[in-house]
């Protein structure tokens, strides 16, 4: 048949199959842990490299907050952060990925993968992750001026004093902690399993956050321990100055890795 001008042959995302969810339980995500961090053991340099990354990068974040006058910030930052972690894991999941298949390991080809990977489905979702994040602190700030006014806090201890003493200090801690539970709910549903499948399959980052949305429905119970596994760690890891970040992001990337095989059924050629 002849193709007619300007037409396109469908895309190899568009030919590939909707991933199917299966059931998980508190067995896997164990499994997955386990995994995950015997991967970053194994590979140590790896994970310390996107770990370091992803903790430098808060740092940075937080000294741009203290340095434009807004240290209030650093709460919700530090909080709306772990919207990003998944991305940034990337690396991790690549890694993982090749001590599965038993393929080599060097830098410059994981470095590779996630570039060439950027432009094409997985910059989409990259994209989406960012756009949460700043949503989440964009936010915070709509809540502290109908809350607090515009108060101008010359430092986080002037911040945190009106917050914890003050009836509208408690009610902002209230509506941004409700709003954070939502934002979390959202971003962990819509990229828990959306970056791995990305970079393993050809599909395109709209079937990625829904198999990742039914990943969540399908095992609300399973998935919401592990969310708040992953929300404590990396909670937890920011408190050292981000420095926690070095270990924890690698580990729950890997770990994240082996948890999707075990939430989506493989392709058919993989099979």
């Amino acid at each position: 048949m002849t193709d007619i001008p300007g037409s396109h042959s469908p895309s190899p995302a568009a030919a590939q199959p909707a991933p199917v969810v299966r059931d998980v339980g508190a067995g896997d995500v164990v499994a997955a842990l386990r995994l995950g961090l015997a991967d970053f053991l194994a590979t140590p340099a790896y994970g310390l490299f996107f770990g370091g990354i992803y903790a430098l990068g808060g740092l940075f974040l937080l000294w741009l907050t203290i340095g434009a006058g807004v240290g209030y910030l650093t709460y919700p930052l530090a909080t709306g952060f772990a919207i990003l972690g998944p991305f940034v894991a990337v690396g991790c999941y690549e890694v993982s990925r090749r001590r599965e298949r038993g393929e080599r390991l060097d830098f410059l080809g994981v470095l590779g993968v996630i570039g060439r990977q950027s432009s094409r489905e997985l910059g989409w979702m990259a994209f989406v992750t960012l756009f949460v994040f700043l949503l989440w602190m964009y936010q915070v700030r709509v809540l502290l001026i109908l809350t607090l006014g515009f108060q101008n806090f010359t430092t986080f201890a002037d911040f945190l004093r009106v917050a914890t003493t003050t009836r509208e200090g408690w009610l902002f801690l209230a509506l941004v902690h409700a709003d954070g539970l939502v934002f979390a709910l959202v971003a962990f549903s819509l990229t828990v399993v959306s970056f791995p499948l990305l970079l393993e399959r050809e599909i395109d980052f709209v079937t990625a956050m829904i198999t990742s949305v039914k990943a969540v429905t399908h095992n609300p119970k399973t998935m919401i321990a592990w969310g708040l596994i992953v929300a404590g760690l990396l909670f937890a890891a920011t408190l050292p100055a981000f420095l926690g970040l070095f270990v924890v992001l690698p580990v729950l990337g890997h770990a994240t890795w082996h948890l999707h095989h075990r939430l989506v059924e493989p392709a058919v050629a993989e099979r």
